[in-house]
């Protein structure tokens, strides 16, 4: 094992959904870490900012935009990803879509756009990066699951169907992969303050309950995902596979809190 572990220095990492929120986060921290990151997503303008900030670090990366639910978008960020590297050593799979709506009210469609999205652009992401890891001998998957993959939150049926079969799907590669040099695990976020929650987390009872709920009285601040990561993407993290690290301040270890 190298003399520093969690030094990522001449690693190849991919993001998806790594342009905003928690991805350009998790994005830029393995940046500063040392690897050359890939930070995808659907919306070429927030690939170029990221690409711009990644660069900003002193480390190099593709501009390439990509969209989970498109399997030939996915193949050409891989093919420019080893045009560019010759390898890719990390994946962050941080896509997702989050939709409220009434269980007796979701639509078949709004249920398989979310499940779509979430679970199987994770499959597909995992499935085309994987193998290229696989014929390598070497990888460090990332999926993102969620608190939903433990404990329900009204109203947002499909979202935590989708990041509990995250989990499972998690646990079934690193079976399947652990052999070959290629670990995957997860991280599941507590709740996070980011540009798209803010005002339902400051301004609404749910944002009240949820800040109730969490012992260290705080929202996440999204930099502080970026341990873990950095963690499960390094060779410090050699012999842990399957697992889901939850980062939520112990909203899940949270009984009565006053």
């Amino acid at each position: 094992m190298p003399a520093n572990p969690m030094n990522l220095e001449g690693k190849i990492a991919v993001v998806t959904g790594g342009t905003s929120g928690i991805g350009r986060a998790i994005s830029l921290g393995l940046a500063e870490a040392g690897a050359d990151v890939v930070a995808s997503a659907r919306r070429t303008q927030q690939v170029e900012e990221t690409a711009a900030a990644i660069e900003a670090l002193g480390r190099r990366t593709v501009r390439a935009a990509s969209d989970v639910c498109n399997r030939a978008s996915l193949e050409n960020l891989l093919a420019s990803t080893l045009e560019a590297f010759g390898k890719v050593d990390i994946l962050v799979n941080c896509a997702g879509i989050i939709k409220r709506t009434p269980t007796l009210e979701i639509t078949e469609e709004e249920w398989g756009t979310i499940l779509n999205t979430n679970l199987t652009g994770t499959l597909r992401a995992c499935q085309i990066f994987g193998r290229a890891m696989l014929d390598a001998g070497y990888g460090r998957i990332i999926n993102i699951a969620s608190l939903n993959s433990y404990v329900a939150l009204t109203e947002v049926a499909a979202y935590a169907a989708s990041k509990s079969a995250v989990t499972s799907l998690t646990r079934s590669l690193a079976v399947e992969w652990s052999k070959k040099g290629v670990t995957v695990n997860a991280i599941a976020p507590g709740v996070f303050r980011t540009d798209i929650n803010a005002k339902l987390l400051d301004s609404t009872g749910r944002g009240q309950e949820l800040l109730m709920r969490t012992p260290m009285g705080r929202f996440g601040k999204t930099e502080e995902l970026i341990g873990a990561a950095v963690y499960l993407a390094s060779d410090a993290a050699s012999f842990v596979t399957g697992q889901t690290i939850v980062v939520d301040g112990g909203f899940l270890a949270s009984g009565v809190n006053q």
